[in-house]
């Protein structure tokens, strides 16, 4: 069985949903956690959706004192955040892969490459704040492939407590209807969780 996050907030999960209703916005859809995809599948075995990573991470920011610390990263691409935003509670952004200006006729998109310096900057991030490698670390991307992918790479580094945003910050695509083939079915966005474009200095990827 797959592991659960144990610290959730049911009454917020309740109120989102009502909210979203009342403001006739999409439903998320319920993930099952048993049923995910392969390419959305970590060795960790922790996964959260949106709304249960920003109640994990809040609850850090509130300043709970039985809360221990959680890192939260954006491993996005740079023109991802900064076209499309980034949710309010990210920590830092490293890309787990980075964008070339070669064309991908199979994807019919710019090709994708793997961040060579992904590992060495989340170990300097944990470093640079004072944390152990134990900390709770939690990763989200545009749909929970490329952050699963990125969570094993950390796991096999001996990284091992990371989490996995399965429906990621734009959500998954609809399958029929007529948003087909657009990104309304759950996500960060879509299930009304707070985000910016306001980009912080000290949280932007430099390299």
């Amino acid at each position: 069985m797959l592991k659960r996050p144990k610290k959730l907030l049911p009454i917020l999960l309740i109120a989102l949903s009502i909210g979203l209703v009342a403001c006739g916005g999409p439903k998320p859809a319920t993930i099952d956690f048993d049923m995910l995809p392969k390419k959305k599948q970590v060795s960790s075995r922790q996964y959260l959706t949106s709304i249960q990573a920003y109640a994990m991470k809040k609850a850090t920011i509130d300043g709970k004192a039985d809360v221990k610390p959680v890192l939260f990263l954006d491993v996005r691409t740079r023109a991802e955040l900064n076209f499309l935003g980034t949710p309010t509670v990210t920590d830092a952004n490293i890309p787990f892969k980075v964008m070339s200006y070669i064309y991908n006729p199979a994807k019919k998109s710019y090709k994708l490459s793997v961040n060579p310096n992904f590992l060495f900057h989340v170990e300097d991030l944990l470093s640079k704040k004072g944390l152990p490698r134990d900390t709770a670390i939690i990763l989200i991307c545009r749909s929970g492939g490329r952050s699963a992918t990125a969570a094993n790479l950390l796991y096999s580094a001996g990284i091992k407590n990371v989490y996995t945003v399965v429906d990621g910050y734009e959500g998954d695509t609809a399958k029929a209807g007529p948003m087909r083939g657009m990104r309304v079915v759950n996500g960060w966005k879509n299930s009304g969780m707070p985000w910016t474009y306001r980009l912080k200095q000290e949280h932007i990827y430099t390299m």
